[in-house]
This record gives structure tokens, sequence and C-alpha cells, in this order.
């Protein structure tokens, strides 16, 4: 059994308080407002793109039990598993992707987009997520 790592536990559930408060941020701006109509414009240009569009229940309570279940993987983070430090590499990228495409679609299109005012909280935990995964990956198992 790994010693546990607590700093990857932690950035992992501050990650996670992030991305929970990233959907509220979303929920409460009506992000598929501005999704939705983007998918449509997407399928027109490209009709191979398999890019859903969501109903609000639906995406919410998607949303939701998403969050949850990530919370759930604390305590895996906390004693650092192989597994979860890839894992933790992989829920970094989305994460960074995920602020990035929020700030920059507000840069092109001169306005706030829903939930970009916490992808900057997104951004950072992300990145520190990242390297705590990074210094797991590297210390002996």
């Amino acid at each position: 059994m790994n010693a546990p790592r607590y700093p990857l536990g932690r950035a992992w559930l501050t990650l996670t308080g992030a991305l929970a408060l990233h959907v509220a941020d979303e929920a409460a701006h009506d992000f598929l407002a501005v999704y939705n109509p983007a998918v449509r414009a997407l399928r027109e240009a490209a009709p191979w793109l398999p890019l859903p569009t969501f109903n609000f229940g639906l995406w919410l309570t998607g949303l939701i039990l998403a969050v949850m279940l990530l919370f759930a993987f604390t305590p895996v983070a906390v004693h650092g598993r192989r597994w979860i430090v890839v894992v933790a590499h992989v829920y970094a990228l989305l994460m960074l992707g995920n602020g990035t495409v929020h700030l920059g679609y507000s840069v092109y299109s001169h306005a706030v987009m829903p939930g970009a005012w916490s992808s900057p909280l997104l951004l950072a935990t992300a990145v520190w997520l990242w390297l705590e995964a990074r210094r797991a990956w590297r210390e002996p198992v």
C-alpha cells in the first residue's frame, strides 16, 4: 500500500471544489444558451462530429453526479496509487482545457461566457493538481 500523498489528495479535493463552483457558475448564467447553439452550428459545418446537445435537467444532473464521483475518489488520491496519478493528470488537463475555452471564448466574443467567472480558479487548481500528480509520479512506489 502506498504511503499517503496528502498534497495530491488536497489538490484533487480543491480542484473538485473549484469544478463544483464552476458548474454552479455555468448553471446560474445559462451556459446551455451558449453551448447548444454552438454545437448545432458545429454540426452543420462538420456533421461527423459527435457533439451532444442537452436539456438543463439532464446536463445539471450529469455534472452533479460527475462532481460527486470525483469527490468520492479523494481518499484514493490521498494514497496516490499509480492509476489515480494517471487519472489526476487527465483530470487536470481536461479542466485546464475547460477553463481555457471559457476564457478564450469570452475574449473572442467580447462577452463574458457563462462559467468564465470561475475559470481562473479552475485553471489555478488544475495547475496545482497537475504539479502534484507529476511529483507523485516521480516518487518511488
